[in-house]
């Protein structure tokens, strides 16, 4: 297992947003989490990404992680050329050169010297899981990753996941819609604070 999650637990306040919390994942697989607004599904994955401390509870995850968010936390002040170079020296790479394919990839290359209060929303957003996919992390944590996108970026974000899963990547993708489902190899429904087990696999 890459990944192994064991009754986490998290309240804010009076209010139990996470009652024990578990499911597993390994190398190759891109697993869904699905829930209402407000079921907890941002409070999971803060903690997975280790943002956030659990009450209770482990996460034991194997190699590095990529984490994005639902809201980029960007520069506005800065362009897309300068947030990669940024992001360059945090993760101590040689070159920007996977970052700029990833632009590539998301249409997004022309934007390049463009400030990011000048960006559409769905722009900013590619930039965001740019940031998070840049250094090749072993397990990538998404939070409602295509929000903004438009249908054709949309198709090559799963594209993107789908050579992610190839290469031996974790992908970890949470949303309040479940689109696509077809897609994953495991769908997991948060609701009232607890997972519901995905169904047995039929090995007939």
């Amino acid at each position: 297992m890459v990944l192994r999650v064991t009754e986490l637990r998290k309240s804010f306040g009076s209010r139990q947003v996470l009652r024990g919390v578990g499911f597993e994942a390994r190398a190759g697989q891109l697993v869904g989490i699905v829930g209402e607004n407000g079921a907890g599904k941002t409070t999971l994955l803060r903690i997975l990404s280790g943002d956030l401390r659990p009450d209770d509870g482990h996460v034991e995850l194997m190699g590095t992680r990529g984490y994005c968010p639902q809201r980029p936390v960007l520069d506005e002040e800065l362009t897309v050329r300068q947030h990669l170079r940024l992001f360059q020296v945090a993760y101590r790479l040689p070159s920007p050169g996977r970052a700029l394919r990833l632009i590539d990839v998301l249409s997004a290359a022309g934007y390049l010297d463009t400030p990011v209060k000048a960006l559409s929303g769905g722009t900013s957003q590619k930039l965001n899981l740019v940031l998070a996919l840049m250094h090749d992390p072993d397990v990538v944590l998404l939070d409602e990753p295509y929000q903004g996108f438009d249908w054709e970026t949309y198709l090559r974000f799963w594209d993107l996941a789908q050579v992610l899963k190839d290469q031996g990547r974790t992908v970890i993708i949470v949303s309040h819609l479940a689109h696509d489902t077809g897609r994953l190899d495991v769908l997991h429904h948060l609701h009232d604070g607890l997972l519901t087990p995905p169904p047995p696999t039929d090995t007939t």
